[in-house]
């Protein structure tokens, strides 16, 4: 008596008694064969499942984030890393007390939520290359049965296992690919557009904040020299060599100065946490900070030349980023019209038909005889001119804003030379009569009043000057010059250091 089992996965179990006769045997043997083959293919199934990726649950725990946002601070040691890294400056000192605009920008780099959205969002797109990339696997089948009125000596099962293998055409696997790769390069540049924005929003809120603060010590000079003037005034009232109301006047200015000083405390004091969100940290990380911005507006010779302008034209990450995306949808038009071409699938089989080992090979394939992809391949010519549509734009856009820029930075400029001359003369003004004061030809209070004046001066000339600073951040904007920071945006900020990828 010759037994054969067969028990895969402990699921089915199968038996087969087979005859005494020789023909039996054989026909056993035929059979355990075909179980022991069946038998190593579920085994190899077994191990490509053990292959396989599981899942693991990752919730969002809103009170866990919100206190590591919170605790988020200029002192964190990953951060020390990152600067010394990716700064030029020499070795700092740690923890560091004065902060200035280089060293704030790549701290935002590392902590603004922007840049961690951007950075997950390029993650995604370079994981759809996997996908794109991916080959179809082939199927297998396996059908079993039974024949209950089989002939005598004959076995009464049929085993068909059967293999399907589809090979693409058209070379539709390297267009997705390419297609896919065109788009990860536009997440990357979007990388970089996200990144100028962040460092644009640092810059408009840092000069928020140096600005009002200079302003306020010009206008504490200006309360100084007031309060000399009513001072003067008071003794001439008590010396009655004047009325109490001419005096008012000096009063009344004194008055509107401190509340300008007071204004201007205040307006630093919001922008200070303006600097804050501009970092992506909360107000607290800049307790006991001091941070600096250099209020001198430098040399634009460079950033106002042709050479700058064709280079934000051609160069900006915005633009590279359009360029990339138009190539995306070229590669996208190229795929729909590949897939007219039907994908062929090679199968095989083997059957075990009571008794009869047969073996067949089969070619099969979609007939495109109703439809021949039209619909995608039209949308795919539509998406094509969109992109270049929106490449237009964008280009528009760039010549926009750097004209109104240039215009900004002209009229900033001929301001200030018309400035140049006015300060000049009250300045001459001061020097004169502190020279007449001291040799005794002249009153202290016309002394007084030309230091004051001199002084509105100052702050009149500061005003214009803090318009040139705006107008290129206008400028620095449009050009997007100086900026080569994309090597240091794609290196894993906060988020990255305090998460583990999958």
């Amino acid at each position: 008596m010759v037994q054969a089992r067969i028990n895969c996965f402990s699921m089915t179990k199968l038996s087969f008694q087979g005859q005494r006769s020789v023909r039996g045997g054989l026909v056993s043997l035929a059979v355990r064969l075909t179980a022991f083959r069946l038998c190593k293919l579920g085994l190899v199934a077994a191990g490509l499942l053990t292959g396989c990726v599981h899942y693991e649950p990752r919730p969002i725990e809103p009170a866990a984030i919100a206190d590591g946002l919170d605790s988020r601070t200029l002192d964190a040691p990953d951060l020390r890393a990152f600067l010394e890294t990716n700064s030029q400056s020499a070795p700092l000192a740690w923890p560091r007390r004065k902060w200035d605009f280089e060293q704030l920008t790549l701290a935002a780099f590392y902590f603004h939520p922007s840049l961690e959205l951007a950075r997950a969002q390029w993650a995604t797109t370079r994981a759809g290359e996997k996908t794109a990339g991916a080959r179809p696997n082939p199927t297998i089948s396996v059908s079993p049965e039974y024949a209950f009125n089989a002939d005598k000596g004959v076995s009464p099962w049929i085993a068909a296992l059967n293999l399907d293998w589809p090979i693409e055409t058209g070379g539709k696997r390297g267009k997705r690919i390419t297609k896919a790769e065109k788009l990860s390069e536009v997440a990357r540049l979007n990388l970089a557009v996200t990144a100028w924005q962040v460092r644009s929003q640092l810059r408009a809120a840092l000069l928020d904040y140096a600005a009002p603060l200079r302003r306020e010590q010009l206008l504490r000079g200006q309360v100084a020299l007031q309060e000399k003037i009513v001072g003067r005034n008071e003794s001439k009232i008590r010396a009655g060599a004047i009325a109490p109301h001419e005096a008012a006047p000096v009063r009344i200015a004194l008055a509107k100065l401190r509340v300008e000083a007071g204004d201007a405390a205040r307006v630093a004091a919001e922008a200070h946490a303006r600097v804050a969100e501009a970092l992506g940290l909360p107000a607290a990380a800049l307790a006991g900070k001091e941070v600096t911005f250099d209020l001198t507006a430098p040399s634009i010779g460079e950033l106002t030349s042709a050479t700058a302008r064709r280079q934000a034209l051609l160069g900006r990450a915005d633009v590279i980023a359009a360029l990339a995306d138009y190539a995306a949808t070229e590669a996208e038009l190229k795929l729909q019209i590949a897939k007219q071409y039907p994908d062929v699938h090679v199968g095989t089989g083997y059957q075990f038909d009571q008794g009869e080992h047969k073996w067949s090979l089969g070619l099969n394939g979609e007939l495109p005889v109703l439809n021949r992809n039209q619909g995608p391949i039209s949308e795919a010519f539509a998406r094509r001119n969109e992109s270049a549509a929106r490449f237009t734009v964008v280009q528009v856009k760039v010549i926009a804003e750097i004209d109104r820029a240039l215009a900004s930075i002209q009229a900033a400029h001929a301001q200030m030379e018309q400035l140049k001359p006015l300060r000049a003369a009250q300045q001459q003004q001061a020097e004169s009569l502190a020279a007449q004061l001291k040799a005794g030809a002249a009153e202290p209070l016309d002394a007084l009043a030309a230091q004051a004046e001199l002084a509105g001066a100052e702050l009149t000339e500061f005003d214009a000057q803090l318009r040139v600073l705006q107008a290129l951040g206008l400028l620095e904007d449009a050009i997007q010059r100086p900026f080569e920071a994309l090597r240091v945006v794609e290196q894993g900020g906060a988020a990255q250091t305090n998460h583990s990828h999958p």
